[in-house]
């Protein structure tokens, strides 16, 4: 008795290992499929060279729209009252918040590789930021310094 409850596991594995399909032919259970690893950094690579050819906007529409909302809030009431924005507003606003971002990014990766560095760093921005201040007089907001 002891015998015979040990064969009937290994009958059920085999019935599981090889199924009839509805044609009757046994089909072989499927190998899971190995992702795909690429080379560091050729992804990033892959990224920029698709966002230096596209002309869409990197930022949602949605989430750029609510920040502007939120930023015109601020204005005192008497400018923020009943205040509305044409799309084409919104989207030149979008376009010019996104080039100046891009220049300055641009700006600090060349400070970055002039350190001798690939990576940026915050002082890379605190330079560039200061430059700027002193070419200008105009500086991002924000508390760099």
């Amino acid at each position: 008795m002891p015998q015979a409850q040990k064969q009937k596991p290994a009958q059920k594995s085999a019935q599981k290992s090889a199924r009839k399909s509805t044609s009757g032919k046994t089909v072989a259970p499927k190998a899971k499929e190995k992702t795909r690893r690429w080379k560091a950094g050729t992804v990033a690579l892959r990224e920029i060279r698709r966002y230096q050819k596209s002309t869409d906007p990197i930022f949602a529409k949605a989430p750029f729209q609510r920040l502007v909302r939120e930023i015109c809030q601020d204005l005192p009431n008497k400018i923020n009252h009943e205040l509305r924005f044409q799309a084409s507003a919104l989207a030149a606003l979008q376009e010019a918040a996104e080039t100046m971002l891009v220049q300055e990014f641009e700006m600090t990766q060349i400070a970055a590789i002039h350190a001798k560095r690939v990576t940026i760093q915050v002082k890379d921005m605190k330079l560039v930021q200061s430059m700027r201040r002193a070419m200008t007089g105009f500086s991002f907001p924000g508390n760099m310094n």
